[in-house]
């Protein structure tokens, strides 16, 4: 091999070790694989933000993670991101596992050095449960978490649902969330009121046939990539794409 096609390869294989997995590089063709849509780059000292939430957060059965609203928001907004919790929880649901949000933030987050920001997302599961037992699960968990990490900006989302109308015991566990987060102070963003998902996937209406997958509940590639761009706007909105600690 002569220097100069030494050089080029070294120059490629340090170039590889510096493209996040989902580019990829390509060892017999030897060119950098892009991916596909640009995002915002993390620089020194981005913001650090961590997700707890359901299938909608982590991702259902078979998904790839990469691919959920928290990742996508995380590349639009150039933040270092970590990605907790686990399909079928909630504030009371343990999805089968004895584990609502408070045990998983202990057992995923709350060991790791605080976050610039904690947004957590749920209720979806925990529509079958009272709203109060809902808000009491929605409290300890702030409450704790404001403790553990008392600079940590806090964003509490609602109920993110497959259809425009979800049933009434989710609308009343929703205004429950709300009202703890208006209790404590925490900013609540409500994705039903702001209609991020319109129509019913069943009934072929709104942006529902497009963005939720045929079980009529779980958002698709592109439906993830629509929550993202609304939940960047609406932190924008809140001052808090750029998230910095309390000191």
């Amino acid at each position: 091999m002569s220097s100069r096609r030494a050089r080029r390869g070294a120059a490629m294989a340090a170039l590889c070790l510096g493209v996040l997995p989902v580019g990829g590089c390509s060892a017999l063709s030897g060119q950098v694989q892009r991916p596909a849509t640009a995002a915002a780059k993390p620089r020194p000292g981005a913001p650090v933000v961590m997700f707890l939430g359901d299938s909608y957060t982590v991702g259902e059965r078979g998904s790839l993670p990469e691919n959920t609203y928290a990742a996508a928001t995380a590349r639009l907004l150039g933040w270092q991101v970590i990605i907790g919790g686990r399909g079928g929880t909630g504030f009371v649901a343990t999805g089968g596992r004895g584990q609502p949000f408070p045990l998983l933030f202990e057992s995923q987050l709350g060991w790791r050095p605080a976050p610039d920001l904690l947004i957590v997302s749920g209720g979806h599961n925990d529509w079958r449960y009272p709203p109060p037992q809902v808000a009491a699960g929605a409290r300890e968990l702030l409450e704790r978490a404001r403790q553990r990490w008392p600079g940590t900006r806090l964003v509490l989302i609602g109920p993110i649902w497959g259809s425009e109308r979800p049933p009434a015991p989710a609308l009343a566990n929703r205004d429950a969330l709300r009202a703890v987060a208006t209790e404590l102070g925490v900013p609540f963003i409500d994705p039903i009121a702001s209609r991020w998902i319109t129509g019913s996937r069943a009934t072929g209406t709104g942006n529902a046939t497009e963005f939720i997958r045929p079980d009529g509940v779980h958002p698709t590639v592109a439906g993830h990539r629509h929550l993202a761009a609304r939940l960047a706007g609406e932190l924008r909105g809140l001052n808090l794409a750029r998230p910095a600690a309390k000191i």
